[in-house]
């Protein structure tokens, strides 16, 4: 007898804590290398709001800067456990934070996709 899988649908989104940014496409180089691995970032940047800590049922931060500013907008414990850094679910890398790879040339954006890689795979053995 076969088991069956259940397939599992997710919204995922991205927000920013700051709107520094708001409205704008990613970085060119990280459009750039991202296609190289057959990703298409489309999307445009926006500011996380208390509506999406409400709405999500998981808030990954990507640095401890954003995970202290994200539980800043939290009005409830609940909603604080919903936050967890990205680099918990990292299993290749031991790191704390993704780095900004703004100054990092080539390699800086290589190496971030290789951490949101890593990250993802985990994050989806788990759920």
């Amino acid at each position: 007898m076969k088991s069956k899988t259940q397939k599992k649908n997710y919204f995922i989104d991205s927000a920013g804590t700051s709107g520094l940014h708001a409205g704008e496409m990613s970085d060119q180089r990280m459009i750039f290398h991202a296609k190289k691995r057959g990703y298409d970032l489309t999307s445009t940047s926006r500011q996380l709001t208390i509506e999406d800590i409400k709405h999500f049922d998981l808030i990954l931060t990507m640095d401890e800067s954003n995970y202290k500013n994200t539980l800043l907008l939290c009005t409830a414990d609940i909603d604080r456990k919903k936050i967890k850094p990205f680099t918990s679910f990292c299993r290749k890398f031991d790191i704390t934070a993704v780095p900004d790879p703004y100054y990092g040339g080539d390699e800086g954006f290589e190496k971030v996709i290789d951490i949101l890689e890593d990250g993802i795979q985990n994050l989806l053995n788990e759920f």
